[in-house]
């Protein structure tokens, strides 16, 4: 079985070849995170790749490691980057074994970095069918990532939280039928509709 920082890296992987599909005229397209268009969105996902990057070089991080950066000059050059810089961090040497300060999660906690590391995981299966769904496709993400990322999206807290402003998910929707695909349950575990279209 792949370690979970190999999963972490093949999920990446597919979020990389998905953005490379991403040209510059389309960065105004609509995805199902309604409050984001689609350049807003590859912006969160390489502030976030640089934000948790510097959570496992450690010791600490604020929560400019983690803004937006803009990527409307070369989209695909610009997350690959940033690929690359939360790649490298997490692979060195000891860093998924410290705790990780992620200051935009809480200002006082710290995690465990295989947890942090399955926090960054789920949040970019989510983010992947995202950019998929944008660009009328769909991700291809292997069944030992995706049951990786249900059995982690199973442990989310679900509730009232996830109706705030700014709530990282939507509340979750019915997952009851067993024979549901595993992106199917990942997305309705994290209040996402399968069903969603641009």
């Amino acid at each position: 079985m792949a370690t979970l920082l190999e999963l972490h890296h093949r999920t990446l992987t597919v979020s990389r070849d998905l953005v490379r599909r991403v040209a510059p005229d389309v960065l105004g397209a609509a995805t199902p995170c309604a409050d984001w268009d689609l350049g807003e969105l590859l912006a969160h996902m390489a502030g976030q790749n640089h934000g948790f990057a510097a959570a496992a070089d450690g010791p600490s991080t604020t929560t400019g490691d983690f803004e937006p950066r803009n990527v409307a000059a070369d989209p695909a050059g610009i997350y690959s980057a940033s690929v690359d810089r939360v790649l490298a961090a997490v692979a060195a040497e000891g860093a998924t074994e410290r705790t990780w300060h992620l200051a935009e999660f809480s200002p006082r906690q710290d995690f465990p970095g295989q947890v942090a590391l399955g926090f960054h995981l789920i949040d970019y299966v989510a983010h992947g069918w995202d950019v998929a769904r944008a660009i009328g496709t769909d991700p291809v993400f292997d069944d030992e990532v995706l049951t990786t990322a249900v059995r982690i999206a199973e442990q989310v807290p679900d509730g009232p939280a996830r109706l705030a402003p700014g709530a990282a998910f939507a509340p979750r929707l019915p997952t009851a039928d067993p024979d549901a695909d595993l992106l199917v349950t990942f997305l309705r575990l994290l209040g996402r509709d399968p069903d969603w279209r641009a």
